[in-house]
């Protein structure tokens, strides 16, 4: 198995971010009463990035939370004696909003279960949509995204790495093979 295959480039992952927001513009008919809500930390990057296409196309401004799952995951204890918990910041009343959920990639569907435990705490969204740029299957949990960048088939032997500017330095996704 080849150890790095990149899978998006900077272009690439450009076009499916214009792409997924035209999307969501479409499905939800508009951008009224749309809220963006991102899974930390690539997924944050990733709804400013969406909202920024949107407002292009829209005008108008898109409300943008932050969410970090780390307190509502189910395998808590398994991943450190002292989980970092990153911040959570939803600045605004999500009760009756059209709510698109945000998230790098979309695996087993726990990291999104814990995103919808931890956004009901806030109130009641009209509805939530699950936008992920990238889509590698191996489902543990009846979860699926409503928008997506790019599905891509994985093996369990292997990780997806989303890297972007604004952390990264860099705009690409790749696969790469763990050590087994």
């Amino acid at each position: 198995m080849d150890p790095k295959r990149i899978v998006m480039d900077k272009e690439e992952m450009a076009r499916a971010i214009k792409r997924m927001a035209r999307e969501i513009i479409e499905k939800a008919r508009g951008a009224k009463d749309l809220a963006f809500i991102g899974i930390q930390t690539r997924g944050v990057y990733l709804a400013q990035r969406l909202a920024k296409e949107i407002v292009k196309a829209e005008k108008g401004k898109i409300p943008i939370g932050i969410l970090d799952i780390t307190l509502y995951r189910d395998d808590l204890t398994n991943i450190a004696r002292q989980p970092v918990v990153k911040e959570t910041d939803i600045p605004f009343d999500i009760t009756d909003k059209r709510v698109v959920l945000i998230d790098d990639v979309l695996f087993a569907g726990r990291t999104i279960r814990a995103a919808l435990d931890a956004i009901i705490d806030f109130g009641r969204p009209k509805s939530i949509q699950l936008a992920v740029l990238i889509d590698r299957g191996h489902r543990e949990l009846p979860i699926q995204a409503d928008f997506v960048g790019k599905s891509t088939t994985t093996t369990l032997a292997e990780e997806v790495l989303v890297r972007m500017e604004e952390a990264d330095d860099i705009d690409q996704v790749m696969l790469i093979g763990k050590e087994g």
